[in-house]
């Protein structure tokens, strides 16, 4: 059995910003592009072809929209030390696809939490750490937009790599 997440992978003009950040502080920069999950990793039998079916079936009313992102957060859970580049617009969509998968096939994946739109940027190994990045980068002003125009499910590789293995155009 794979582990797979469900994800956007969203493409800026300015990316190399959000690259350059991620570089300096998330352990995952080399191995999974910057990216808004959808359906955290989860781990169960079901093949792509059926999970492609399912994204074709729930999603097919979900058309193209924009997102725009800016502002960093932080946040401080059981799963780590995070900065994030918080979600502005589009929030409603993501949150809407989000929640169609939780309530149906991906139900028993949900852990609870909250969900809050976001690209992390970064994972740290304290919250010292955390809170010198995120001082570091708490005022920065740069916006980056897009369209959404597909989903897509990534197979984390036996070195955490990120391999595409659906990509749903909506």
């Amino acid at each position: 059995m794979s582990i797979r997440t469900i994800m956007i992978f969203p493409k800026f003009e300015n990316m190399e910003v959000i690259d350059n950040i991620r570089t300096q502080y998330d352990p995952l920069a080399q191995l999974v592009r910057p990216h808004i999950t959808l359906v955290f990793p989860f781990e169960n039998d079901m093949s792509n072809e059926e999970i492609k079916s399912i994204l074709n079936g729930r999603l097919q009313n979900v058309k193209p929209f924009e997102i725009v992102l800016n502002g960093i957060s932080k946040q401080e859970d059981k799963f780590g030390n995070y900065l994030f580049l918080d979600v502005k617009k589009g929030v409603d969509d993501i949150c809407a696809i989000h929640e169609i998968l939780y309530k149906n096939e991906f139900k028993q994946f949900d852990s609870g939490l909250g969900y809050k739109p976001h690209i992390t940027i970064g994972k740290l190994q304290t919250v010292d750490a955390l809170n010198i990045a995120y001082n570091k980068l708490k005022n920065m002003d740069e916006t980056f937009t897009t369209m959404v125009n597909k989903i897509s499910v990534e197979m984390i590789g036996e070195n955490e790599e990120s391999i595409i293995v659906i990509e749903k155009q909506l």
